[in-house]
């Protein structure tokens, strides 16, 4: 928390608060950051971790430098809406945006990019007048037991479903529903117009499609681990090889209820129906299986993830983190930041200096 603090707050003053969610939404400056802090530099942990630290080192100097975070890990990710809403009440600024964005990022990431990957946590970084903000959110996969962590950064003009990421982090990428590409537009529009027919007309290509999966998985020669792509074999809609689904998956009896719902509220476009409330992934996944096989319009496979980082280990690799050095550069990096108040820049510049000697070999 001590040496956090300190780096943020020279941040701060050395490039403003904005520079400083710049940064955040970069996954590379975010794990140096954590190797800086000595959190495990190949672990899932370093994520929460270094959240958390960053998180409690601005605590009574967010004024002075600008800068809030909400949010943090499991129950306390839910909380972030509140405690935009609390330094809202602060501040006196108009931070409703703020809670709209903190929410879409997480219907995003879990009902809009299907990915296997559930959020279990989500931190808010953003400036007192809300105009500019970053989000890191982390997610679980039960079955391979690791982690995706997604990088935001946006303003009061980001469109939340046209490929809205700075970055997505994970060891491993596959083929996933991805409906915020640029090549799932018609999808989204599809989707859409679904939302807002007749409950009847939609429910009935929805049994057609729950039959045609019934139909394909209590078919003897049918290998479900490898969908047959022709449609016209054997007189059956055979399903993608890209994902897997069950019959199970879709509740009719709650699209019923959700597509009442919609119908009532008639989004006028994906995003407006992505945050609606009870509209999650299994009826996201359903309107999109409906646009795809019973009209034929696509969506995007393509893992959005680009950036990956080894998984696994803990504390004390490379080596275990040296106390003694870690103290001198909190003290080193203090002493710089109050002289620099009064006007002695020496070691800023110091600090410059050597940043310049070390990039010609740091790559």
């Amino acid at each position: 928390k001590k040496l956090a603090k300190e780096i943020i707050m020279l941040m701060a003053s050395e490039f403003g608060p904005l520079e400083i969610l710049r940064k955040i939404s970069d996954p590379l400056w975010f794990q140096a950051l954590g190797c800086v802090l000595g959190f495990d530099w190949h672990s899932s942990g370093l994520t929460t971790t270094v959240c958390g630290a960053l998180k409690e080192a601005v605590k009574g100097i967010e004024k002075d430098i600008g800068l809030y975070i909400a949010g943090g890990k499991g129950a306390t990710s839910r909380k972030t809406p509140l405690e935009i809403e609390q330094i809202q009440n602060l501040t006196g600024n108009n931070l409703k945006f703020l809670i709209y964005s903190s929410r879409m990022t997480a219907k995003v990431d879990n009902n809009a990019l299907q990915d296997g990957y559930q959020l279990y946590h989500h931190t808010f970084f953003f400036t007192p007048a809300g105009k500019k903000w970053a989000v890191i959110q982390q997610g679980m996969n039960e079955t391979n037991k690791m982690a995706r962590r997604y990088h935001w950064l946006g303003d009061e003009n980001i469109n939340f479903v046209f490929e809205p990421h700075s970055a997505i982090c994970c060891s491993q990428r596959s083929n996933v529903m991805n409906l915020i590409s640029k090549d799932s537009i018609k999808c989204q529009e599809t989707i859409t117009e679904l939302a807002n027919q007749n409950p009847k007309s939609t429910l009935k290509d929805f049994m057609l499609l729950k039959k045609v999966l019934e139909k394909n998985y209590n078919t003897n020669n049918y290998n479900t681990n490898n969908y047959n792509t022709n449609p016209t074999e054997n007189n059956i809609h055979f399903l993608p090889t890209r994902h897997s689904i069950l019959s199970s998956d879709i509740d009719q009896n709650r699209i019923k209820k959700i597509l009442l719902s919609t119908y009532e509220r008639k989004p006028t476009n994906f995003e407006q129906l992505l945050s609606l409330s009870g509209v999650g992934p299994k009826t996201i996944r359903s309107l999109a299986l409906i646009s795809e096989l019973i009209y034929g319009v696509k969506y995007s496979i393509k893992d959005p993830a680009r950036f990956s980082f080894a998984h696994g280990g803990k504390d004390g690799i490379p080596y275990p983190v040296d106390r003694q050095t870690y103290d001198k550069s909190i003290q080193i990096l203090h002493k710089a930041i109050k002289e620099s108040k009064l006007g002695k820049n020496e070691k800023i510049i110091a600090i410059k200096r050597l940043y310049s000697f070390i990039k010609p070999f740091s790559h």
